[in-house]
């Protein structure tokens, strides 16, 4: 595609919703997902909702780690199409598959001695432990598929082939509600499973969308035997500071669950409600995010910073906009949340927690959007020193919290929001004004 001939410099506001949205469809089924195993699970009670909580912290603690796998190679794949070079395209969509399933591989080899630790370092339940354990085990297996999915998806995403992973997220996870109740329950020949049903159907979904997504990159861009493990080294740089980064955002989220669990059983059950919820809204704003990064990177490989910049503007203002209708709704949707999501014991203390999570949404759409612009320039070096900055942050304010305060849930979701705010206010000011190094602060390159 010709730079001056991309339909986003004549119907910005178009293009980028119809970007947005199959993105956002794609991301939104995966925590809808689920949000439907921890429908199922809360039947089986408070404990193994708690474990449930515990196990999908950890879980993406491990594997959100490897983001840099999707994010990179969106980047790499949209910068070079901006430059229209597919080669570079295809060679690197192949090699991060392959690096998947590599690190994928290696992390469940190495993880898998240490799960019960992990487990007793979020709770010191032992009903709880022991589901967490059972959980993780089975979800470990899926983890070289998982990373497939997610570099296969990043390199989908930087040909702006939005509507194709839309097709394969769905498709994963419309298998997973489609099994869930099947194993945790029980059906016919097949036994109860309980809460390893429930890992079991994620697993398999994962397997089959592995498979899907890879014949997929084969048809769209092909697949390459040139695998340059020179380029893979290129890539590991972006991986080292996506994974500071994320490791970063993880160690708060996983404190904050920690802290929540070690208020009580029931307050982990409800913060598993809200964490839940809140993950469904995170992934539904970062639609913009990944349209603004396939944007913006193919205005990069492009060298025209005038559309770039434009992109950050149009995607910031519909994110923001976006952000403040979803506090809305999700405040007018207090109760029905509740009462399908949250066990009875832990209502009292889910309430005070939902409102902070609502209130703080405008604020996740900033920094999820801004995020995504920064890839897009790959300004990872400046978005791994505001994670850092911005946990530090956070994780001082969660140990001031005392558990045995009835506010104390609360607390940890209004210290979230303020753990947002502070990379969504440095986000912003790497673009307006644009701080000493931004890619975005000089549009020296008149748009064509």
């Amino acid at each position: 595609m010709c730079p001056q001939d991309h339909p986003f410099l004549s119907r910005p506001h178009r293009t980028l919703i119809g970007l947005s949205i199959p993105v956002m469809a794609s991301l939104i089924v995966e925590p809808l997902a689920g949000l439907v195993d921890t429908a199922f699970v809360e039947r089986l009670g408070a404990v193994y909702t708690s474990a449930l909580a515990a196990a999908t912290t950890i879980y993406a603690s491990l594997i959100w780690v490897f983001n840099f796998l999707g994010v990179g190679t969106q980047t790499e794949v949209a910068q070079a199409l901006g430059r229209d070079d597919r080669v570079t395209a295809r060679d690197t969509a192949t090699l991060a598959t392959v690096m998947a399933v590599l690190l994928g591989s290696a992390l469940a080899l190495l993880i898998w001695p240490a799960l019960g630790p992990a487990a007793r370092w979020m709770t010191d339940d032992a009903g709880v432990q022991a589901a967490t354990v059972t959980y993780l085990r089975i979800r470990l297996l899926g983890a070289p598929a998982l990373l497939v999915v997610l570099s296969a998806l990043g390199a989908l995403r930087g040909l702006q082939l939005m509507r194709t992973t839309l097709w394969i997220a769905g498709g994963i996870s419309l298998f997973n509600i489609l099994v869930d109740p099947i194993l945790i329950f029980g059906w016919g020949p097949i036994p109860r499973l309980g809460i390893a049903g429930a890992a079991w159907a994620t697993t398999g979904s994962q397997v089959i969308g592995a498979l899907i997504a890879l014949l997929a990159l084969g048809h769209k861009l092909g697949l390459s035997s040139n695998l340059s493990w020179r380029r893979a080294g290129e890539l590991l740089v972006v991986g080292r500071d996506m994974i500071v980064r994320t490791g970063a955002l993880l160690l708060f989220l996983l404190m904050a669950t920690r802290s929540a669990l070690h208020i009580g059983v029931d307050a982990g059950a409800a913060h598993q409600a809200v964490r839940q919820v809140w993950m469904m809204m995170a992934f539904m704003l970062d639609a913009f995010a990944y349209a603004a990064q396939s944007l913006i990177g193919f205005f990069q490989g492009a060298r025209d910073i005038v559309q770039a910049r434009r992109v950050a503007k149009v995607s910031c203002a519909w994110g923001l906009g976006t952000g403040m209708t979803l506090t809305v709704a999700l405040l007018a949707l207090t109760n029905p949340v509740a009462s399908l999501l949250v066990p009875p014991t832990a209502q009292p203390l889910f309430y005070g927690a939902w409102i902070a999570s609502a209130v703080a949404q405008p604020l996740n759409s900033v920094s999820f959007v801004t995020d995504g612009i920064h890839w897009g320039t790959s300004d990872f070096a400046f978005l791994r020193n505001v994670m850092l900055a911005s946990t530090v942050v956070g994780l001082l304010l969660l140990t001031r919290i005392d558990p045995s305060s009835p506010t104390a849930l609360s607390y940890i979701w209004w210290i979230t929001a303020i753990w947002i705010a502070l990379r969504a206010l440095f986000g912003v000011l790497r673009i307006w004004p644009g701080t000493a190094g931004s890619p975005l602060k000089h549009a020296n390159q008149p748009s064509q």
